[in-house]
């Protein structure tokens, strides 16, 4: 977390290299092999609901990922037309070894637990349940969507 106006270049950099830029060159290599084969597919996007709500301290994240959600949309449109279908995952917070020093601390995850609505935090089975269903037959007239896996977030 850095506040806006102390970003510099290279963490701006590193962060949409790693959000923005990683998963366009992944879907567009993919992509390419799935019209190259013509059986169509699923590419899903990692996003986050920092992608549907700003998050303080967040900028260079929220903005790279409300850039993943828009890449998502623009995927869709043009894969449509080959049958494939891209989506988004936009988790919470996820109790993860990446997350586990942010969320020990007792002020910022007392924060976190009043902002998601239902009793918990998300876990890595939630996540993985999403991108299984997005990747399944039960989605095949779904495409250019999110799928908030937020506990409620972004409700209020």
């Amino acid at each position: 977390p850095q506040p806006f106006l102390e970003v510099d270049e290279k963490t701006y950099d590193r962060l949409m290299d790693l959000n923005l830029r990683a998963a366009f060159f992944a879907a567009q290599a993919a992509a390419r092999l799935m019209v190259k084969y013509a059986k169509g597919g699923a590419i899903i996007n990692m996003s986050s609901q920092a992608g549907h709500r700003a998050l303080k301290d967040r900028s260079v994240y929220s903005a790279s990922k409300f850039g993943l959600e828009g890449l998502t949309k623009a995927m869709a449109f043009e894969l449509a037309e080959y049958n494939i279908r891209v989506n988004a995952v936009a988790p919470t917070f996820v109790e993860t070894p990446l997350t586990k020093s942010g969320l020990e601390q007792k002020d910022f995850r007392q924060y976190v637990e009043g902002k998601i609505r239902l009793p918990r935090l998300g876990r890595i089975s939630d996540v993985a349940a999403a991108v299984l269903f997005l990747a399944s037959p039960a989605s095949t007239l779904i495409t250019g969507t999110s799928l908030l896996v937020d506990g409620g977030w972004t409700i209020h």
